[in-house]
């Protein structure tokens, strides 16, 4: 096991750095940063620098990303942090749980449509007798447009 530089251990993160150690673009670390989800500072030389606490930030994201989370959501989450500190422990189970009720209101949603469905192509027809879809002569319209009744939310 190699131990890692000591001059490195205390310095800023380079964008490369960043990119490497938390497994995201470079292009996806500029747009993060342009949508202030996470910030540099420059360097003498004008580069960007990262702190590394940004590592934990990225990773944040990409949890939240990967389970469905919208960026605005998540840009708005990271913003209410106390001087945009990188998220504690604690933070995560709060931020956690206010993202697991919103899943939790998606996924019943996804169940009663997938629910739905079924029982419409179970019916092999689609009869205008018993299809849920039916809407004769779009009387749905004045109720505004979309699925209205596959999709009640």
């Amino acid at each position: 096991m190699t131990m890692p530089d000591p001059v490195a251990v205390g310095r800023d993160l380079t964008v490369g750095e960043v990119a490497r150690r938390s497994g995201v673009a470079v292009s996806a670390l500029h747009f993060y940063e342009r949508k202030g989800l996470i910030r540099s500072l420059r360097s003498a030389g004008n580069q960007r620098r990262y702190p590394r606490e940004v590592l934990r930030r990225v990773a944040v994201i990409k949890v939240a990303q990967r389970v469905g989370i919208p960026l605005a959501a998540i840009g708005e989450a990271l913003a209410a942090l106390p001087d945009g500190r990188t998220p504690t422990e604690d933070d995560w189970r709060a931020l956690s749980l206010m993202w697991r009720q919103e899943l939790d209101r998606r996924i019943d949603r996804l169940m009663r449509l997938r629910d739905q469905l079924d029982e419409c192509i179970g019916c092999g027809c689609l009869s205008v007798k018993a299809c849920r879809l039916r809407n004769p002569h779009d009387v749905l319209a004045r109720e505004g447009p979309g699925a209205r009744l596959l999709d009640p939310d």
